[in-house]
């Protein structure tokens, strides 16, 4: 049996202390020093295995996204595959997630988001998650729309997913979860009602031209 490094064990511990300390100080205050003392180890074993803090913030996004993917795929499986607004639903709640809506993951998604601009490898980490949700949102809705349109609804969508999230965690009682989920919802169950609409009066007017030409 393989055995494991000191990174592998100690990885979890590091991984909480790192929110734990950007949910205390924030993620410049949040020093290696810091960071270790919670973790109970060195740190130079985060500079040695991680090669510092940066790369730490990385691989705890990792995590965060990880549970972010998890929670996603977990409603899916719930949702039967003809159900679109059930899935797109499903999609909305793992965003919203309790492992994405806790006061010190809130924060860490922050401090993310702020060092992405300046780090490339945080960066392209981001690209990743927003392309996955997009992937996701686009593949159910076009089951019943145009992929033009299925495209639009989904970057509106994500939009609002990030938004709503967003102007919550500003707020110093915390994302309303039920509200964000709600209106996220309501939006999509009235994109779905109009392309329902628009298919029957196409319909309608088919058949009304087919019968004045006979």
């Amino acid at each position: 049996m393989p055995k494991l490094g000191v990174a592998e064990i100690r990885r979890p511990q590091l991984i909480e202390a790192t929110m734990d300390s950007i949910n205390e100080v924030g993620l410049h205050k949040a020093s290696v020093v810091m960071i270790s003392g919670k973790a109970g180890v060195s740190p130079a074993i985060i500079n040695h295995h991680f090669g510092g803090k940066d790369n730490l913030l990385e691989a705890t996004m990792r995590t965060v996204l990880k549970h972010l993917s998890q929670s996603v795929t977990e409603r899916l499986k719930q949702v039967d595959r003809r159900d679109v607004v059930g899935r797109l639903n499903a999609i909305v709640s793992g965003n919203f997630d309790d492992t994405q809506t806790e006061s010190r993951v809130v924060k860490t998604w922050l401090a993310f988001w702020t060092q992405s601009m300046h780090d490339k490898a945080l960066y392209r980490l981001q690209r990743v998650n927003e392309q996955r949700l997009l992937s996701y949102l686009r593949y159910e809705l076009k089951q019943v729309m145009p992929q033009d349109q299925a495209v639009q609804v989904a970057q509106t969508i994500a939009a609002l997913i990030d938004g709503i999230w967003l102007r919550g965690a500003l707020k110093p009682e915390g994302i309303d979860v039920p509200l964000a989920k709600k209106l996220i919802n309501d939006y999509i169950r009235e994109q779905l009602e109009c392309k329902c609409h628009s298919a029957v009066a196409s319909a309608n007017a088919a058949s009304q031209y087919t019968e004045s030409n006979r």
